[in-house]
């Protein structure tokens, strides 16, 4: 093994594994503050901050109180005035909606049912008042939909689940009228209706060994967007009409399933989809933002996600992942084509001596490519070096490119780190994922 003397200075644990200093950022809808993720007493909560066009953020404040596990997951309402967040107890894992006011700091539970578990379907621009949300109210095995008032914080029922529905999907006039279901063979089923009244039709059947599910409906609501791999290896993006009209292929990758879609928050269309192949390609299927991705393409070296969008689509908050360096967030000016830096994730980190990410491709002993990272210390040869294989949970995921706390504390340590995408990881196909069973 080298010397010591070979090795970069050492990076503290808690900076590379601790809590980010700021991180998820969101725009309010009508651009002027922005909300994001930070320690408060060291518990991660919803910090929020005048925003101005140029990127600068004013005096910041807490406006969530979590002394627990922290917060993960929150969403701005359409008035501005509120933000809307998740949060269980003590881990388990029965979800309540809080609301809080952003002005004065009211805060309340729009979900004060005991062992009930909140999931969030959606909101509507047109509908501020109100919610979707899914709550296993009347049966804790199945969970219902309630539209949710955020102004008298009243739960109506909207849609009774038949008892195998696992997820529910709304058009572009917030009404539910798609849903996913479980078949007892193991394999899923797309379902769709006209209306309220209307009942529930089979649209897209998928067999045990296919994956598949709609992403949105189309702006017209006269389809659905649907990712599918039943006639592929690899997933594709279909739009499919409701009316049996002919279908329409929008995006594939020969090797990796469809990974992130980017719809117009307001038009609803299509306008870009994400590949997590060796690295993120986006295709843009929008002429109209493809001047943006140049633009953002040139900002930063990164792999980069548009997180959040104001209500005029001027302003697009964009999220950077490198592996060198900490995570940034971007304010992005789509009138000027500018991009300008909000913050990093973990400011600490800038500067250290962190390792490259270099995707390789390892020949099993069957032949199948094992698609994998490989992280060796700064400076060091990748020959001769004792290396460490961290193997990623789930086991249905996979690693992807970017910053990883475990490789880059291994690699300052002195080890190489191999991160591989086994037989059985997700992503990468029907036929990979397969290859894993037994």
């Amino acid at each position: 093994m080298s010397t010591t003397a070979q090795l970069p200075r050492i990076i503290p644990r808690e900076t590379l594994f601790g809590n980010p200093e700021r991180a998820m950022a969101l725009i309010a809808p009508d651009g002027r503050r922005l909300a994001y993720v930070a320690p408060e007493d060291g518990v991660l909560n919803v910090w929020v901050a005048p925003l101005s066009e140029d990127g600068r953020l004013g005096a910041a404040r807490p406006v969530t109180q979590d002394r627990g596990r922290g917060i993960r997951m929150y969403f701005w309402t359409e008035d501005n005035r509120s933000l809307v967040y998740l949060q269980d107890k003590d881990g388990d894992e029965n979800w309540h909606l809080f609301q809080v006011d952003v002005e004065t700091l009211a805060s309340r539970d729009l979900t004060p049912f005991a062992e009930a578990q909140a999931q969030v379907i959606g909101t509507d621009p047109r509908f501020p008042d109100e919610v979707l949300v899914a709550l296993n109210l009347r049966d804790k095995r199945f969970h219902d939909v309630y539209r949710v008032s955020l102004k008298t914080g009243a739960a109506v029922l909207e849609v009774e689940n038949p008892g195998d529905v696992v997820g529910w999907l709304a058009d572009t006039a917030f009404r539910v009228r798609a849903c996913k279901a479980a078949l007892p063979d193991g394999g899923w089923q797309l379902r769709t209706r006209e209306d309220a009244a209307a009942p529930w039709k089979p649209f897209v059947t998928w067999g045990p060994d296919d994956h598949g599910g709609a992403h949105a409906f189309t702006p017209d609501n006269g389809g659905l967007y649907v990712e599918t791999s039943a006639d592929s290896d690899t997933t594709r993006l279909w739009e499919l009409r409701l009316d049996g009209g002919p279908a329409r292929l929008l995006a594939h990758h020969d090797e990796v399933d469809v990974g992130t879609v980017l719809f117009h928050p307001r038009k609803h269309h299509l306008q870009a989809v994400g590949f997590e192949a060796e690295r993120l390609l986006w295709r843009t299927l929008d002429p109209e933002i493809e001047p943006d991705f140049a633009a953002l393409a040139a900002a930063a070296e990164g792999d980069l996600q548009i997180v959040s969008r104001d209500d005029a689509d001027r302003f697009w908050v964009v999220l950077y992942n490198f592996d060198r360096k900490p995570a940034s967030y971007y304010l992005y000016d789509r009138r000027s084509k500018k991009a300008s830096l909000l913050f990093t994730t973990r400011p600490k980190l800038e500067g250290a001596p962190l390792a490259s990410m270099k995707p390789v491709t390892i020949a099993a002993r069957d032949g199948l490519a094992l698609h994998a990272y490989l992280t060796v210390p700064p400076g060091a040869s990748e020959r001769r070096r004792p290396l460490v294989l961290n193997v990623h949970g789930g086991p249905w995921a996979r690693d992807i490119w970017g910053y990883h706390p475990e490789a880059q504390w291994l690699a300052n340590r002195g080890y190489a780190c191999l991160q591989v995408n086994f037989r059985g990881s997700m992503g990468f196909g029907k036929r990979f994922l397969h290859a894993g069973d037994r």
